[in-house]
C-alpha cells in the first residue's frame, strides 16, 4: 500500500478523497446527531402522549369491566397502561410497577413471534436500574397539551428513553402509561451504508479521472525529457489544459528550442573554425617546401603534421556531431557482436561474449564508433579486448576488458578531456590525438548513460553504461531536422 502511495498519483488522490468524504461524514454525523436523537425522542414522547390521552377519553366512555381488555389490546412492544386507584405519589414505587408490565409477554401473541415481540419489550429495561429515582413532573389543568384533567408526567431516569404518564379517570381512578425504548443507532444502516458506498465509489471514479488527467501530460513531460535527454528530437508538446500545465509545457518547449539552437550553433562554429585551418596549414606546408635546412624542414613538417592531425579529427568530430542521426531499435547483442567481428578480421586481437538479443533503441551508428573506440584503445593500450552486454535491472553494460596497465586513479577523469593523451608523444602509432574518449563519452551522454573506467588487478575494464527504459511508454520521436553544413564548409587539397 505504501509503494502505491509513493508511486501512484492516483492513489494519492483517491486516499485523500475518500479521507475527506469520510472525515465530512464523521462531522455531519457528530453535529447532526444530537438533534436527531432529540427529533426522535420529542416525536416519541408526542406520540405516547397523544395515545395515553386518547385512551383516556375511551376508558371514561366504556363500562369498567371492559378495561382491562381495552388496556391489553392497547399495549404496545414498548408500551404498556394499566390502571390503579391511586396516582403516583411514591415515583420509584411507581417506576417499578412500570418495569414489571413492561416485562410481561403481550396477550394473544403465541409461538416465536411471541418470543421476539417479548424480546423486544424487555430490551428497554434489561439495563435498568429501579434504584434510579424518576423525575416526575405535574402538567396543570389549564389545557396545557392535550389534558384538561389531572396528570403526571414521569421521565424514569433508570430505563433509556424511559416515561410514564398517569391521567385520572372521570371515576377516579388513575390510567398509567409507561414507555421504554432506546433509541436504535440508526446512523449505520443498511440504506446509510448503501449511499455511503455509492457515494465513495462515485468520488473514487471522478477522482481516479481527475488524476489520470493530471498525470497524463506530466508522464507525456517525463517521456519527452527522457528523449530529449538522450539526444533526440521529440515533437513539442501540447500547450493545453489548465494554466500550470500548459506553462510547464510552454517552458520545456522553449527550453528545448533554445538547447537545440545551442548546440547547433557551437557545432557549425567548430566545424568553420576546424574548416578555416585548412588555408594556414596548406600554405605553411608550401612555404616549409623551400626551406634550405633539411633537418629544420623536417621539424616543421612533423609540427604541420600534427596540427593537421588534429584539426582533421576535431572537423570530423564536428560533421559527426552536426549530423542527426535518427533513432531505431536495434538488437545491441548483434550490433557489439559485429563491430568485433570486423576489428577481428583486420587482425586486431578481440573477443566477443556472446548474450542473449537485447533490444534496444539507439543511433546504432554513433554507438558503434563509441564501442569501437574502446575496443581500439584496449587493443592498443592492453594488447587484446574482451566485450560483453550485461543486463542489469536498470541499466544495460557493454563491458571492454584489456590487460593492460591500467590508468593512474588521478588521471581517471582527465583521460576524457579533449586532446588529453597519458602517451605524450603525438606519435599516431602509439597513441591518437586523444579524442577517441572523448568522443565515446559524449555519445553515450547523448544517449543518457555514461562511461566508466575501473582498474582490475591486471588490466581496465570501460563500461558503457546505457539506460534500460521501457520502450512501450517512449513518445514517438519528431523527424530528424535536416542540419545544414556550415557556410564554406568544403574539402580543400593539402
Amino acid at each position: 500500500m505504501m509503494l502505491l502511495w509513493r508511486r501512484s498519483l492516483a492513489a494519492r488522490f483517491l486516499t485523500l478523497v475518500l479521507f475527506a468524504l469520510a472525515l465530512s461524514q464523521a462531522i455531519t454525523f457528530l453535529i447532526s446527531w444530537d438533534e436527531r436523537g432529540q427529533a426522535l425522542h420529542s416525536a416519541a414522547k408526542g406520540e405516547f402522549v397523544s395515545r395515553t390521552s386518547s385512551l383516556a377519553l375511551l376508558l371514561d366512555t366504556t363500562p369498567p369491566s371492559l378495561r382491562p381488555d381495552i388496556l391489553d389490546v392497547s399495549g404496545t412492544v414498548y408500551t404498556r397502561f394499566w390502571t390503579s386507584r391511586d396516582g403516583p405519589s411514591d415515583p420509584l414505587a411507581w417506576q417499578k410497577e412500570a418495569f414489571a408490565q413492561l416485562s410481561k409477554p403481550l396477550p394473544g401473541v403465541a409461538g416465536k413471534y411471541a418470543a421476539a415481540l417479548n424480546g423486544q419489550a424487555s430490551t428497554g429495561v434489561d439495563s435498568a436500574d429501579p434504584s434510579v429515582s424518576p423525575r416526575m413532573l405535574d402538567v396543570s389543568t389549564n389545557g396545557v397539551g392535550p389534558f384538561t384533567r389531572p396528570a403526571k408526567f414521569l421521565y424514569m431516569n433508570a430505563a433509556p428513553n424511559g416515561m410514564g404518564l398517569s391521567v385520572r379517570l372521570d371515576d377516579g381512578t388513575w390510567l398509567n402509561a409507561a414507555y421504554a425504548k432506546a433509541i436504535p443507532n440508526a446512523f449505520w444502516t443498511s440504506q446509510s451504508a448503501m449511499s455511503l458506498g455509492l457515494t465513495a465509489l462515485i468520488l473514487s471514479a471522478i477522482a481516479i479521472f481527475g488524476a489520470q488527467a493530471i498525470a497524463r501530460p506530466l508522464r507525456r513531460l517525463a517521456n519527452a525529457a527522457e528523449l530529449f535527454g538522450r539526444g533526440e528530437t521529440v515533437p513539442r508538446l501540447p500547450e493545453s489544459g489548465p494554466d500550470d500545465i500548459r506553462l510547464t509545457a510552454e517552458a520545456f518547449n522553449r527550453m528545448q528550442e533554445r538547447l537545440q539552437r545551442f548546440v547547433e550553433d557551437r557545432t557549425r562554429m567548430l566545424a568553420a573554425i576546424s574548416h578555416d585551418l585548412r588555408t594556414p596549414l596548406t600554405s605553411l606546408r608550401l612555404r616549409a617546401e623551400f626551406v634550405q635546412d633539411h633537418e629544420l624542414q623536417e621539424k616543421m613538417l612533423k609540427t604541420i603534421e600534427e596540427i593537421q592531425t588534429m584539426t582533421e579529427a576535431a572537423l570530423s568530430y564536428a560533421r559527426e556531431d552536426a549530423a542527426v542521426e535518427a533513432t531505431r531499435t536495434v538488437d545491441l547483442s548483434a550490433l557489439v557482436g559485429s563491430l568485433c567481428d570486423d576489428l577481428a578480421e583486420l587482425g586486431q586481437n578481440v573477443t566477443v561474449s556472446e548474450g542473449p538479443k537485447v533490444l534496444y533503441r539507439c543511433r546504432p551508428d554513433s554507438l558503434r564508433r563509441a564501442i569501437r573506440n574502446l575496443v581500439e584503445n584496449a587493443v592498443r593500450y592492453g594488447e587484446h579486448a574482451t566485450v560483453s552486454v550485461v543486463r542489469k535491472p536498470d541499466s544495460l553494460d557493454i563491458v571492454v576488458k584489456d590487460g593492460g596497465p591500467g590508468i593512474p586513479t588521478a588521471d581517471m577523469e582527465q583521460v576524457f578531456a579533449p586532446f588529453f593523451r597519458l602517451e605524450q608523444s603525438r606519435n599516431r602509432e602509439t597513441g591518437g590525438v586523444g579524442l577517441g574518449l572523448s568522443i565515446a563519452r559524449a555519445i553515450a551522454r547523448h544517449h543518457g548513460g555514461d562511461i566508466l573506467l575501473e582498474n582490475r588487478t591486471k588490466g581496465l575494464r570501460a563500461i558503457i553504461r546505457l539506460p534500460r527504459i521501457d520502450m512501450t511508454k517512449q513518445v514517438a520521436p519528431a523527424p530528424a531536422p535536416e542540419v545544414p553544413e556550415p557556410a564554406g564548409l568544403r574539402t580543400l587539397p593539402i
